[in-house]
């Protein structure tokens, strides 16, 4: 069974970092396929970063870095100077095949 797990969320004090790791299981994933989207409370759920390109939100860029370990079938989320803002549901996808992980929390407070 194909799936995606996203670990390394928690909470930390704003200006602190954090690592989010996205372990693909079932399948091999693609090279140009894992992005990362979030979900603050009462919003749409937006696109954060992208492997294509790399893509980034204007909210992130200079901050956030998305990476690939392929022998590890994992992708990652290095987040760094985090703000108050940055607090939501984190959750990976693999957008060529429209598989999503279950989503991790971050809360970083002020």
């Amino acid at each position: 069974q194909e799936s995606l797990v996203e670990s390394g969320g928690g909470s930390v004090q704003a200006g602190e970092s954090l690592r989010l790791s996205c372990a693909a299981s079932g399948y091999t994933a693609g090279r140009d396929c894992m992005a990362w989207f979030r979900q603050a409370p009462g919003q749409g759920r937006d696109g954060v970063a992208s492997i294509r390109g790399p893509w980034y939100a204007d909210s992130v860029k200079g901050r956030f870095a998305i990476s690939q370990d392929t022998a590890k079938n994992t992708a990652y989320l290095q987040m760094n100077s985090l703000k108050y803002e940055d607090t939501a549901m984190y959750y990976c996808t693999d957008i060529c095949r429209g598989l999503w992980g279950q989503g991790i929390q971050v809360t970083v407070s002020s």
